[in-house]
């Protein structure tokens, strides 16, 4: 089985549709996925680059864009969150926090961070109610809040950084990077060999 890191953050509608659509894209692929959260606005600082929704008029294509690419892809239940973008610190340290030190998040907590975001209705997701009810579902093993899960995701986005990774989702697999959801079918031939 060939390893894979998913980079994510739940503020990119990108990257929940490819986290929504891998099981289809990968269909035949033998392989095995570590979901790896990261701050994008740690990214884009280093790189300093402004994010999608920060520029007006790529703000306004992006979210025609998405709710094509949602329908396109069958992920009708999509809904973009009224405030964004929003701050994801809260979801991804909770998808941290729900294993122990060093251990990224499963396929399951990935999937309930990413559609308490993006499958709200367009509620907030930091409302508070909302928050403590994700939180009471997936009984994180240690406290988001806490400094060393703080400091887990600062360490894992410098990381990231380091590897050159500018933006999610991202994907690396056999030492090569490829970005965006627009970038599945080109890693799926790489997995293939026939890229």
């Amino acid at each position: 089985m060939t390893p894979i890191v998913f980079y994510f953050d739940v503020v990119s509608p990108y990257a929940y549709l490819a986290f929504e659509h891998w099981p289809e894209a990968m269909v035949g692929c033998s392989h095995v996925v570590e979901y790896r959260p990261v701050l994008f606005a740690g990214l884009l600082k280093a790189h300093a680059h402004k994010g999608p929704a920060e520029i007006a008029p790529k703000r306004e294509w992006m979210f025609r864009q998405i709710e094509w690419l949602a329908r396109r892809h069958g992920v009708a239940s999509m809904r973009t969150p009224a405030p964004h973008p929003f701050n994801p610190l809260a979801l991804l340290r909770l998808s941290l926090a729900c294993g122990p030190a060093g251990r990224m998040p499963n396929r399951r907590i990935v999937e309930a961070v990413m559609r308490h975001a993006w499958q709200g209705q367009g509620a907030d997701p930091n409302d508070p109610a909302r928050l403590a009810s994700l939180r009471a579902q997936l009984a994180p093993q240690r406290d988001p809040d806490s400094d060393e899960v703080k400091a887990e995701l600062r360490a894992l986005t410098d990381a990231a950084v380091a590897r050159g990774i500018f933006g999610v989702p991202t994907f690396e697999a056999q030492g090569q990077l490829y970005w965006g959801l627009d970038s599945l079918p080109m890693l799926r031939e790489a997995l293939q060999g026939t890229a």
